[in-house]
């Protein structure tokens, strides 16, 4: 998963987009990149590592230019080297830089295809490939000056490509940018407008709440298929351009990814996590009649709106047990298994008093590998606690995800093959239960009924794209294991300086 932004403005954007990804930073931790575009050429700074640690005074100073866009990153299928940081960029046409959220299912295909018309990759990157794609689309034109029809039919090719799960943005020397979003809209893209002095201005982001920090409006979502085009002179066209779009949302984004302030494809992530939890207040009361749980405790920070609800409705005390530390990473995206064991006690601190001779009921927004789970039982009852139960706001996730998640293979699930009682004897706890998927779904579609269905593959297997057979999944193995992963960055490269590349 990774955050995206773009702008086209009046004034010098580079600040705008600084502190819109500030604001995305929970969607990736990784690395960061700007690019900005300045006269003919391009102001790119890209790195490991968060937002304020990527960019520097010198690098915000190099980066001049009303237009530009962003990128937070980590790694799913690819490594967590530097070279594989966004945004992209490539010479010709024009000069094209582009940035993604999402993943690619037929990579492989897809090179093959880009080898043939000679354009060359030089990253293990999907992203590097989605911008190989769009700028061979464009090369087709003669034209010094793009209309919007060369723009949108030049996005339709590429739905036509590409198979996967696609939010992109990317900007086009002399041209401007063009942001769009695969065809069932699995991962989001929002777009907004600010009025200035000097007239308007336009900016597209992973979440609602990046353009409210920076003090744009929210004008809508961008829909499914669809494309935007704004002209460095700063007008705005949108365009449908698949051939069959279908509204099937990622529904993890309102599990654990997005931030409580957002609001995607017109549902308030907060008030779908407050449903969460009063329905799985519901089946706990229903299932779990004569409980002797005590007090309800939220893993901070995700399930913390969802616990509060269950407790109301349980009638039973809601207290924070844990103190996070808010300057350790989400453990869940962190690139390698030893990495997120050591972080799961540097992130949380237990308050004893609130466990100390009490039967507790643990929420989290859910439970992938049950590496973190386990511990935090273990650190529940070290802080004193009788009986531990755990509780999760999503079904037992049994299949890996395509579309940008990080979920591993299916052997590192700890639900896959599993049923409910066998995980909560492995993590430790006294009882377990779990959300069921139609609740789930049901929770967030009630805040938008016009969306029929959710993409929802990690928890029954299906995948929205009908691509995906068992012999992707065990190449998605062979990429995405932690040994593979650390064998890739052990071969990675240094970080990449900051650059300046002139269009001639």
């Amino acid at each position: 998963m990774c955050g995206i932004v773009g702008i086209v403005g009046r004034s010098a954007v580079n600040q705008t987009i600084y502190d819109a990804l500030t604001v995305l930073q929970h969607r990736g931790q990784d690395a960061a990149g700007i690019v900005t575009i300045d006269g003919n050429a391009f102001r790119l700074r890209k790195a490991n590592g968060l937002v304020r640690d990527v960019f520097q005074t010198k690098h915000m100073q190099r980066l001049q230019g009303s237009a530009g866009i962003g990128h937070v990153r980590y790694p799913t299928a690819g490594s967590s080297s530097s070279s594989e940081a966004q945004p992209f960029y490539v010479n010709s046409p024009f000069g094209i830089s582009l940035a993604h959220n999402g993943n690619l299912t037929n990579t492989t295909d897809l090179l093959a295809r880009l080898a043939r018309q000679r354009r060359h990759v030089n990253t293990g990157s999907d992203s590097e490939v989605l911008l190989n794609l769009l700028a061979d689309e464009l090369q087709h034109t003669s034209a010094e000056q793009l209309s919007e029809d060369q723009v949108f039919d030049a996005v339709a090719a590429v739905h036509r490509l590409a198979r996967g799960a696609y939010a992109v943005t990317a900007m086009i020397i002399g041209q401007g940018l063009v942001a769009f979003r695969d065809p069932f809209g699995i991962r989001p893209l929002v777009l907004g407008q600010k009025e200035s002095a000097a007239g308007t201005e336009y900016m597209v982001a992973s979440e609602s709440v990046a353009l409210d920090a920076v003090g744009f409006t929210v004008m809508r979502d961008v829909a499914p298929g669809e494309a935007v085009y704004i002209t460095q002179d700063g007008e705005l066209f949108t365009r449908q351009c698949a051939s069959e779009p279908d509204y099937v949302p990622c529904i993890f984004e309102y599990v654990y990814f997005a931030r409580p302030d957002s609001c995607i494809d017109k549902v308030s992530v907060y008030a779908s996590r407050v449903n969460m939890g009063r329905r799985l207040g519901e089946k706990i009361k229903r299932e779990w009649f004569e409980h002797d749980i005590d007090v309800v405790i939220p893993i901070p920070e995700t399930s913390c709106d969802i616990a509060l609800e269950i407790a109301r409705c349980m009638d039973l005390p809601y207290r924070q047990g844990f103190v996070k530390n808010r300057y350790i990473g989400r453990t869940f995206i962190m690139p390698g298994q030893q990495e997120r064991k050591k972080s799961v006690r540097r992130k949380l601190n237990a308050i004893s008093a609130e466990f100390k001779g009490k039967n507790v009921l643990l929420v989290d927004d859910s439970i992938v590998r049950g590496t973190t789970s386990e511990q935090i039982i273990e650190m529940a009852r070290e802080a004193g606690a009788n009986k531990v139960y755990f509780a999760s706001a999503a079904p037992e996730i049994r299949f890996p995800n395509v579309y940008g998640i990080d979920m591993p293979t299916s052997n590192e699930l700890i639900a896959h093959g599993r049923d409910a009682e066998e995980v909560g004897r492995i993590i430790g706890a006294d009882g377990i239960i779990f959300q069921d998927l139609c609740d789930l779904v049901e929770a967030v579609r009630e805040e938008n009924l016009d969306i029929r269905r959710f993409e929802t593959s990690v928890f029954d297997g299906e995948y929205i794209t009908r691509d995906v057979d068992q012999a992707y999944l065990d190449h998605l193995t062979q990429l995405r294991n932690d040994d593979a992963k650390a064998n890739r960055n052990r071969e990675a490269g240094t970080n990449l300086e900051l650059h300046n590349v002139c269009h001639p």
